[in-house]
């Protein structure tokens, strides 16, 4: 049976061709079904009248009943405008029109009682509403008053009569074509345990509530249906996975216990040992391991990828490491190196920058087997590079890879699937982990080195920046090294380059007697290197920076980060950068340089900053500033499904609807008993609409 929210939008009353076009265009609805879910942005209260007296800034919107006492026109040409007083019992406010002047002329009279609905702006003592809904007050009104629908719409559908009002018509001429066919797509057993309205009462109280408390259960029941689809997709997923994709099995830990017993420099933390087990139990499981690998900067991923590696050629096999940049996968390479040189097991090290003999040679290696690990760039996905067997691949900093590039890395491989291991020390919200990663088995480092000592973070006003060198000063005569970044923001990069520059030159009037480093984007990889070498060798004692040493080299001997403009940093960059430091056993220090006018939202990013080390508790508030659209790499995921819910807002909801996937995918894993099979079609419903990458780590 066809259904009717499949068909066409033109054959709506009050549509027809011409608006359709508009619509298809302008706002991408092309059917019943998208015109229902193009749902408002907000809500009109016009259940509460206001007196003119009680108003203050804080009120977004103001319905207030009263009368006009006097109409003027202001000014000539461009910049006329009308004003009309409108007064209550309690007081006067101004009513502004700057366009459509001589239509509203015509409306307005004197001694009718109007309702006037919008937001006050206070000018001077004297608040005033700029093109408000005016409209003469109908007796009994304040009792049929509701909650008006407010839509986005654009200024092409304003100019053909299709403004939120207009959409709010189309919306109830909708509903009463459509109500009696809208078919429940959730079982009645979760309807029922999470006290869920039904669907059709959903939609219609989403656009039409007949009160608050309708509309904020409209808005759990939908944003609930959004979340436990995305989440169902996922673990259907990885049920599938699971049982389809083999993997290599690996049981053999010889190499490792001796690494382990005679050759590890420092004694693991506990949440290390935990991790290992994990993925020990998924390598041995004989199911191709898809694994992500969350840890803080610091929190020792480095040894664990080690280790694992260990595992995968005590069984015959390779393993690879791919890093996003160069400068990461030198600095993996030679963390690495120390580690293989101890055991007697060869690493290589593959980028664009390999020469050319170097690389004949590292590609003959791993086509014939005899070498069993190679750290690199994307120049491993490229179609020269191929493995004897490859069993293992690990993937840093996933979210800068697209998801194309990582499924060539698994083609490596054509006979088995090698294990996958994905590491971030980008920490990510668990919420958002749910939603970006559902269909991966996390594990967590979440405890550092011992010995390892949590960095004080400090904030200073620009006016305290002798403070600030007189502490520098202090550090590098205890022998220590002090990174100074400043900010590199696109919009104004010859602005920021000068910044950098005279920052520079500051530091060196500052530091007459210290030698320092430069290290900036625009410089040639090679004069870059050589600046970072001198600094991990200590020949330089301070590092004049912009974020290109975020993810850059380990100096364990730096322990000073001083974080120019830190307002202009997003609290995951602050933390990344202050993780460049606390890598050795002194203890160390970032300091966030402010200018003293501080946005609340930026106050609120140093307040977060100095008060905690925790990475997770960081990117949560990150998450709640920013919300998931600004975070790298969620455009390739179901985020793009939600319309109403919010993962940073609505986690009980989601923890909630994930619950409830599981519960039904355990009774029932393919979705084939009677009560399920509504569910099951708006799942190949939604799956039509989408390619599926999510299979691919």
């Amino acid at each position: 049976m066809p259904d009717i929210l499949d068909t066409k939008i033109e054959y709506l009353k009050g549509v027809g061709q011409q608006k359709a076009a508009l619509l298809n265009t302008e706002l991408g609805i092309f059917t019943y079904r998208d015109l229902l879910e193009h749902y408002p942005f907000r809500h009109e209260d016009r259940t509460k009248f206001y007196n003119i007296a009680e108003i203050t800034e804080d009120y977004p919107y103001v319905q207030l009943r009263g009368f006009i006492d006097h109409i003027q026109l202001y000014g000539e040409g461009n910049k006329k405008r009308l004003i009309a007083q409108f007064s209550d019992a309690t007081g006067t406010i101004e009513l502004v029109w700057f366009q459509g002047i001589q239509w509203m002329l015509s409306k307005l009279k004197l001694g009718v009682e109007y309702v006037v609905f919008g937001k006050p702006n206070l000018f001077g003592r004297r608040f005033s509403i700029a093109h408000p809904d005016i409209e003469p007050c109908v007796s009994g009104q304040s009792e049929s008053a509701a909650l008006i629908p407010v839509y986005s719409t654009t200024e092409k559908l304003k100019k053909r009569f299709l403004d939120s009002k207009a959409i709010a018509l189309l919306q109830k001429n909708l509903l009463e074509t459509v109500y009696a066919h809208i078919e429940e797509n959730l079982p009645p057993s979760v309807i029922e345990k999470y006290k869920l309205l039904p669907r059709r009462q959903a939609l219609l109280n989403i656009h039409f509530p007949k009160t608050p408390e309708l509309l904020r259960k409209a808005l759990i029941r939908m944003k609930f249906e959004e979340f436990f689809f995305i989440q169902l997709r996922l673990l259907m997923q990885m049920g599938a996975r699971k049982q389809k994709s083999v993997g290599q099995i690996f049981r053999n830990v010889h190499l490792l216990t001796c690494f382990y017993k005679q050759h590890l420099p420092f004694e693991l933390t506990d949440a290390q040992k935990r991790v290992i087990k994990e993925i020990f139990a998924d390598m041995k499981s004989g199911r191709q391991m898809n694994r992500l690998l969350q840890g803080d900067v610091g929190s020792g991923k480095t040894i664990v990828a080690f280790i694992c590696m260990l595992i995968a050629i005590d069984n015959g096999a390779q393993a690879c490491l791919m890093a996003p940049t160069e400068i990461l996968a030198e600095q993996h390479y030679n963390s690495l190196k120390i580690f293989a040189d101890s055991i007697g097991v060869r690493i290589a090290k593959l980028t664009g920058a390999t020469k050319l003999a170097d690389r004949r040679t590292v590609l003959e290696e791993l086509k014939d087997g005899s070498l069993p690990i190679v750290v690199g760039t994307h120049a491993l996905i490229e179609e020269t590079v191929q493995f004897h067997n490859l069993g293992l691949c690990i993937i840093d900093e996933q979210h800068r890879f697209g998801v194309a590039q990582r499924a060539k890395l698994w083609e490596k491989n054509p006979r088995i699937l090698p294990h996958v291991l994905v590491m971030t020390a980008t920490p990510i919200p668990r919420t958002l982990a749910m939603t970006l990663y559902g269909d991966l088995d996390v594990s967590v480092i979440d405890q550092l080195p011992a010995g390892r000592k949590p960095i004080q973070t400090m904030h200073y006003y620009d006016a305290q920046r002798l403070k600030v060198f007189a502490f520098i000063k202090q550090q590098i005569a205890l022998g220590r090294q002090a990174y100074i970044v400043y900010p590199l923001i696109e919009e104004s990069e010859k602005v920021d380059y000068k910044n950098l520059i005279d920052g520079y030159e500051s530091v060196c009037r500052a530091f007459p007697d210290v030698p320092v480093s430069i290290v900036h984007g625009k410089m040639k990889p090679q004069d870059k290197e050589f600046e970072m070498q001198r600094f991990v060798r200590g020949e330089t004692k301070i590092m004049v920076a912009t974020t290109v040493i975020e993810v850059g080299v380990n100096v364990p001997n730096a322990n000073v980060m001083v974080i120019e403009n830190a307002e202009k940093f997003g609290l995951a960059q602050l933390h990344q950068l202050r993780g460049r430091v606390g890598r050795g056993t002194a203890q160390s220090y970032c300091i966030l340089m402010t200018d003293f006018k501080l946005s609340k939202e930026a106050k609120l990013r140093i307040e977060t900053m100095v008060r905690t080390n925790n990475g997770f508790e960081i990117a949560d508030m990150d998450l709640r500033l920013r919300g998931p659209g600004d975070l790298e790499g969620t455009q390739q995921s179901g985020i793009t499904d939600l319309r109403l819910a919010d993962i940073s807002r609505d986690q009980k909801i989601l923890q909630a609807a994930r619950e409830a996937a599981a519960e039904i995918l355990a009774q029932d894993p393919q979705l084939t008993h009677p009560e399920h099979l509504p569910t099951l079609h708006q799942l190949e419903q939604k799956r039509k609409q989408q390619k599926n990458w999510g299979q691919i780590s």
